[in-house]
């Protein structure tokens, strides 16, 4: 048999001849080695600094990708006709493919060609983001008024109020007569095709990143390793905010721009039927995770471990670390890595099991490790708050744009620029405090209480920033309360107005809303020409006050100026609720034996999407649909939802908010009772007398005492 590697952590056994080649020169004669070509000539790819390198920008890239849905999921309700409980379980669906495979990467460990694999999960991840913009192409164009017939412009006789007698027979007619079972079948289609490519974007994720981080612990420096790691985390979460600003800049381009209608369009931005390029960033996303999925196929399955710490690592702790004595064991207690030789646990053994064995052993060693109190209260924090940022990450675009009648487009503004990179501030902060102060684990617990409850202190006042929604006409704000014909004022009786069209006008003098201008007895429609776009007025209108003109779009929010403090706090929360995600890091490796440590990240991670990323996108997006109060109708079946009822959906939104939030307080006040309470019986059993502990103190204080002294 040949050499097998070892497992993640044990020392690689490298070839006699790399082995010369990795000799230094204070071991030859004269201090001098003999030139190899192969070091005359080295290859960029056997350079664990490159690895890193091309492993933050692949991670940057993927973390873009799978977030950008996020950022368009109100662009592809509308422009599919789905509700939220159906974009939430198809965001949700990135976590469904990971999580079945997650597991196995303990079982696979070294015996894979590591970068290799990762090379094959980033094509995956690229074949998975192109797949997710078919539906574009295999769809109609987009026809923002499904009322008008194909041979007449948008947006123009079809919505005006017209005489029985001259309406076109197809305005009479609702748009359901029209459907067929290739309009259903096509539907069933595109939703099929983005729920198999967000499944595909997460099996093609789960290589990615374990196998990274194991590669790079594995080949390099043993001191250099937590740096490279650090590098790595610190350019990976810029991913989230890029995919939140590459989404303001796609959203703001129409939605058909390869296949733009003749004469253009007469919709804004502001417009409620806009809908953005969401497409155009998949495209962008899966071509740079195609670019950095490249230099893997050239990487070694093994590559000589580096041989010298950084320079400027080694004069930094020069200057700042005290010297610490061998013997002294409060540091090393802190250390992410342990000696090969004590590591014993699942991951280690994995790589002597067989699949059947592994499948087995799994649920024995996590049962044993979720019994843990500390591991198990950690975790459970641990999932509020995912919880809280998956539905937060998911669907607060989509909230902005309702509360504060903002675009889409500044609405991934303002979360890419404030709300991404404060959380990133607060991950820093917390490794910082934790690794500056030297905290144990009580003050660990103690630093995740206190940024759990500022982040609840700040999500009260969110409650009491928006406003009721405005007035509009025939609809009854009642969740889930369809509009009949007989609640429409009676001035528009005249009208043929199909009832299920929408194309909004705003009578801002009295704040009322009108579904289309028929319903609001308009007759005309007029453009004034602007510099950059059309605006379009209604003339004629029996039911304003004058006749008008009344501009289409929605009418503004009273609330709009509230929009910076709320993300202000939000951000800010976000922040103090990151402070928490190291120090309750290190409370797991705190609190599990060491051989399981390994295993114990893996089932962390594990549970985390199993009940939080999976299921709470569903949880935020089904409570949004319940404050609906008018729903879109496609082919008899509900579809996206027009209006809501603002002050629910502000108190829901943020209620499920302020529940995750409590959650995880409640489990960090757990926490530090049983460590108060571990410390108190640790403090009585020392104070007990014990005749045979003291003989061993004795001994043991003999035997250091020629070392102390030679200290």
């Amino acid at each position: 048999m040949g050499p097998r590697i070892g497992p993640t952590g044990e020392e690689l056994q490298v070839p006699d001849k790399d082995t010369k080649a990795m000799v230094g020169t204070e071991d030859t004669t004269g201090g001098k080695a003999r030139p190899n070509p192969q070091d005359l000539r080295p290859s960029v790819f056997h350079s664990i600094k490159f690895f890193v390198l091309c492993h933050s920008l692949l991670q940057l890239a993927q973390l873009m990708i799978s977030g950008y849905l996020k950022s368009s999921i109100s662009t592809v309700e509308k422009r599919f006709g789905l509700s939220s409980q159906t974009s939430g379980l198809l965001a949700a669906f990135n976590e469904v493919g990971n999580t079945a495979l997650i597991v196995f990467v303990s079982y696979f460990g070294s015996r894979v060609h590591r970068p290799r694999l990762i090379g094959y999960g980033a094509i995956l991840v690229t074949l998975a983001g192109v797949l997710m913009t078919v539906p574009h192409f295999i769809s109609e164009p987009y026809h923002y008024d499904h009322t008008s017939p194909a041979d007449m412009p948008q947006d123009f006789e079809a919505s005006l109020c017209l005489p029985t007698t001259e309406a076109p027979t197809s305005a009479l007619a609702p748009s359901n007569s029209s459907c067929s079972g290739y309009t259903e079948v096509q539907h069933l289609a595109v939703v099929g095709i983005m729920f198999t490519a967000q499944t595909l974007l997460g099996v093609g994720g789960v290589p990615i990143q374990p196998f990274g981080i194991s590669y790079i612990d594995d080949f390099a420096h043993n001191s250099n390793s937590p740096l490279y790691l650090g590098i790595l985390f610190a350019v990976t979460m810029m991913g989230p905010g890029m995919a939140y600003g590459l989404g303001s800049l796609m959203l703001r381009l129409y939605v058909d721009i390869d296949r733009m209608p003749e004469g253009g369009i007469s919709l804004t931005s502001k417009d409620p039927r806009w809908v953005g390029a969401w497409w155009l960033g998949f495209l962008i996303s899966a071509g740079t995770v195609a670019l950095a999925a490249i230099p893997y196929f050239f990487f070694p399955k093994e590559m000589p471990k580096e041989k010298r710490e950084l320079r400027f690592r080694r004069k930094v702790l020069a200057v700042s670390d005290p010297p610490v004595s061998k013997g002294e064991d409060a540091s090393s207690e802190w250390s992410p890595g342990e000696s090969p030789e004590k590591k014993d646990g699942l991951a280690q053994i994995a790589p002597d099991l067989t699949v059947i064995q592994f499948i087995k052993v799994f649920p024995r060693v996590m049962l044993r490790t979720l019994r843990h109190p500390i591991f198990l209260l950690v975790v459970l924090s641990q999932v509020c708050m995912s919880s809280m940022v998956a539905g937060m990450a998911t669907f607060l675009p989509k909230f902005l744009e309702r509360q504060f009648s903002v675009t889409a487009s500044y609405a991934n503004l303002l979360i890419g620029c404030l709300t991404i990179p404060l959380a990133i501030v607060g991950i820093v902060v917390g490794g910082i405090l934790v690794k500056r102060l030297r905290l144990g684990p009580m003050h660990c617990g103690t630093l995740c209480l206190l940024g759990a409850l500022f982040c609840l202190l700040l999500s009260t006042p969110l409650f009491f920033m928006g406003c009721s929604t405005h007035q509009i006409a025939g609809i009854n704000h009642q969740p889930g309360a369809q509009p009949g014909l007989e609640l429409f004022p009676g001035c528009k009786e005249p009208c043929s107005c199909p009832s299920d069209d929408f194309n909004p006008v705003c009578d801002s003098s009295a704040r009322v809303e009108y579904l289309t201008p028929c319903h609001a007895g308009c007759t005309s429609r007029v453009v004034h020409e602007a510099p950059d776009k059309g605006q379009v007025f209604y003339t004629n209108c029996s039911c304003v006050v004058g006749g008008g003109p009344v501009p289409a779009g929605s009418c503004d929010s009273a609330c709009s100026h509230l929009v910076l403090p709320f993300m202000i706090l939000v951000s800010l929360g976000a922040a103090l609720a990151s402070v928490t995600h190291t120090p309750s890091f290190m409370l797991i490796l705190r609190g599990v034996k060491k051989e399981d440590k390994t295993l114990a990240v893996g089932i962390q991670f594990m549970v985390l999407r199993v009940l939080a990323w999976m299921p709470s996108p569903v949880i935020h997006g089904s409570a949004i649909d319940t404050t609906c109060v008018y729903w879109a109708q496609s082919c008899g079946r509900r579809a996206v939802c027009h209006y809501y009822d603002h002050d629910l959906l502000r108190n829901r939104f943020i209620g499920l908010q302020f529940f995750f939030k409590t959650g995880s307080l409640a489990c960090f006040a757990l926490i530090l009772a049983i460590l108060r309470q571990q410390d108190k019986e640790e403090g009585t059993k020392a104070t007990i007398p014990n005749p045979g502990l003291q003989q061993k103190l004795l001994a043991s204080g003999a035997k250091k005492e020629p070392e102390e002294s030679r200290v």
